[in-house]
């Protein structure tokens, strides 16, 4: 486990509500119905992946940035 997180996880993810929820919606089918909605943030979150958005001195960058202000 890593000392210093990028970001803290949520109360809910903590509890596990995040997890039952995927789960019910999994065995329900929603996730296959709503899958060709979630094209356009993949196709995104890929584009930055491969620029280099989130690599460890980016995120460094980001997080100066925001102490900054």
């Amino acid at each position: 486990m890593r000392l210093f997180r990028y970001r803290k996880p949520s109360v809910k993810t903590l509890l596990g509500v995040t997890k039952a929820k995927k789960r019910f919606n999994k065995a329900v089918g929603i996730t296959a119905i709503k899958r060709p909605l979630r094209a356009p943030g993949n196709f995104k979150r890929r584009i930055l992946r491969k620029a280099g958005y989130n690599s460890e001195p980016m995120k460094f960058l980001r997080f100066l940035k925001r102490k900054s202000k």
